[in-house]
């Protein structure tokens, strides 16, 4: 994060303070005191006034600015004194956990750990880190199931907590319960340096009070931190003299000043990648020394034991580490990789969910597929059982129309012994003219008979052609239906290609219900063959009963003349049987 973007967090407080009637403008007659521009001052009360205008967003039109051309925490604490005498509600009683400097503290750290995004707010990631970041100064231990039932209980706009939430929360001792308010201030102060003022820590154990401390409090090396500063004993460039200094050290710069309220500033030692540390031995009185190593220059120190002469120079080459790495802020760079890592898990997750809702998706399709199946299978076992019915029924049909016509093969042989048997009959009764009348008279209804089941073969044969014709009908409604599965098993390969693997066996099963199919209609026309081939061997036991019928009429005119003493054969067809005559050509007419 830039300087610039921090000023921006800072003005938009001020200005969504002066934001009385929220019409997004504030002009400078408000501030009732000489305002604080990038530049510097704002010019003389003389110049035209300017409406400064500001949205959800800070405008992107602010001057670009320089670190060194003013001091930043002034202008945070203008911007601070603005809002907090709006917005900061501490306890009337006294009961607030952190000061109200404290909470001016506090206030800027929320800005650095905050999202880059308006309204200003903090991730609970974040807001548990500089807790324990906290907790952590006093040697203490956060308990995170507590912090996850107040962000369970406490609703979070914009995806995280204000500062005048986080603030309050503090307030409230909920976290830091049973500790004094100047512990929790010099906590406070503590992480400010680290985190604001780029102090640098210095590396000790990471269990504190027997408790491991979470990996997000570690910076880059993985242990806690503490702070980096003390007094050192430091020797004169010029009058080579021993003097005690207050050091403080920063990630390019290691100060010293004359005590620690570091209202005296003595000196710097820029640090860059070209400087370096080193271990001296103990001479001219002092003891732990080392020197720091610049392209100018070289600085001799003396530390008080053994232990602090090696936490220094640890301390000094993590920062010389930094600067040949070029991270001008440990935290910035922490902060920045921990944003990543969420942004990271959002995406897992949100790629997760994606997938998650694929996989429903696909579940559904498939279930919409299996009944589909379970439909088309029941339509199957519907076309089966009424192709079972059609070919029982046919099955009837054809055995009752085989029945008939054995019956009408016995008549018709009971006939031809009949016939026979009269003509022996005839032959030797000829003196029986009576009894041959009354014989004539039953072949007579026997020829009726005759012609009535010549019509009943009629009859039969056009049932019969009625059924090939409705058997034709049905050919053709089953080819139908074959065609339209056909046509839908096309349409369903054509839909289902991306998914051939899985419905691989569900056009299997189809391709055998086809199979099926087309075995059934093939029987089915071997069936109307077969019935074709009983019409015809009907018609031509028809034509053999009409023929036969045609012989046993040309027998009967033969005898209907009756055979006279004395007579001779050939005149039998003038005989006196003439009146029988019209009943013969009545026959033979129908017959025709």
């Amino acid at each position: 994060m830039d300087l610039r973007a921090e000023l921006l967090k800072s003005i938009w407080y001020a200005f969504t303070a002066l934001d009385v009637e929220k019409s997004g403008k504030v002009s400078k007659s408000q501030l009732k005191v000489r305002d604080f521009r990038c530049e510097g001052p704002f010019p003389p009360p003389e110049a035209p006034s300017i409406v400064l205008q500001h949205h959800a967003h800070p405008p992107d039109s602010c001057p670009q600015v320089e670190e060194g051309a003013f001091v930043k925490e002034n202008f945070d604490e203008l911007c601070w004194t603005l809002t907090a005498k709006k917005n900061y509600k501490p306890d009337r009683n006294g009961n607030s956990v952190v000061s109200h400097q404290d909470a001016f503290k506090l206030w800027c750290l929320f800005n650095f750990l905050s999202e880059d995004k308006y309204p200003l707010v903090m991730v609970p990631d974040e807001v548990e880190y500089l807790l324990k970041k906290i907790c952590t100064a006093m040697n203490v231990e956060l308990n995170s199931c507590e912090l996850d039932d107040y962000f369970s209980q406490e609703p979070q706009g914009q995806g995280g907590v204000t500062v005048w939430q986080f603030l309050d929360m503090v307030n409230s001792g909920r976290f830091l319960r049973g500790i004094e308010q100047e512990a929790v201030s010099m906590a406070v102060e503590e992480v400010y340096q680290e985190v604001i003022e780029d102090v640098l820590k210095q590396v000790r154990s990471p269990y504190v009070q027997g408790h491991k401390l979470h990996p997000a409090l570690h910076p880059i090396f993985d242990p806690c931190v503490s702070r980096m500063q003390g007094y050192l004993w430091k020797k004169g460039q010029l009058r080579r003299n021993w003097s005690e200094r207050w050091f403080t050290l920063k990630p390019s710069v290691l100060s010293y000043y004359m005590s620690e309220e570091r209202k005296e500033k003595k000196g710097s030692i820029a640090l860059d990648k070209h400087c370096c540390v080193e271990v001296l031995p103990d001479r001219d009185g002092k003891r732990c020394m080392f020197c720091v190593k610049t392209s100018t220059r070289t600085y001799e120190m003396s530390a008080s034991d053994t232990r602090q002469r090696q936490e220094w120079t640890l301390a000094i080459q993590t920062a010389i580490r930094l600067q040949a790495e070029g991270k001008k802020s440990l935290h910035k760079d922490l902060k920045q990789k921990r944003r990543e890592q969420r942004e990271q898990r959002e995406q897992r997750k949100a790629a997760k969910e994606e997938e998650t809702q694929r996989l429903k998706q696909l579940q559904e399709e498939k279930e919409r597929k299996l009944q589909e199946l379970e439909l088309l299978k029941e339509a199957q076992r519907q076309a089966e059982i009424l192709l079972q019915e059609e070919e029982q029924r046919r099955r009837q049909q054809h055995e009752e129309m085989q029945r008939t016509l054995e019956i009408q093969l016995r008549e018709a042989e009971q006939a031809r012994a009949s016939m026979q048997a009269e003509m022996v009959l005839k032959e030797a009764e000829a003196e029986r003219q009576r009894k041959r009348i009354q014989e004539l008279e039953e072949m007579q209804e026997r020829l009726q008979e005759a012609l009535q089941q010549e019509v009943k073969a009629r009859q039969d044969e056009e049932s019969v052609r009625y059924a090939q014709a409705r058997l034709l009908a049905e050919e053709e409604e089953k080819l139908k239906q074959l065609m339209k599965l056909k046509e839908e098993q096309e349409e369903y390969i054509i839909k289902t290609q991306r998914e051939k693997q899985v419905l691989k066996q569900e056009m299997e099963n189809k391709n055998k219900c086809l199979e099926e199919a087309q075995k059934q209609l093939e029987e089915v026309r071997v069936n109307r063959q077969r019935v074709d081939q009983d019409v015809m061997a009907a018609q031509r036991k028809l034509r053999q009963a009409s023929t036969n019928v045609k012989h046993w009429n040309v027998q009967m005119n033969r005898l209907m003349h009756p055979i006279g003493p004395g007579e001779k054969r050939t005149n039998v067809s003038g005989g006196g049987f003439s009146g029988y005559q019209p009943i013969l050509s009545r026959r033979d007419s129908s017959l025709k």
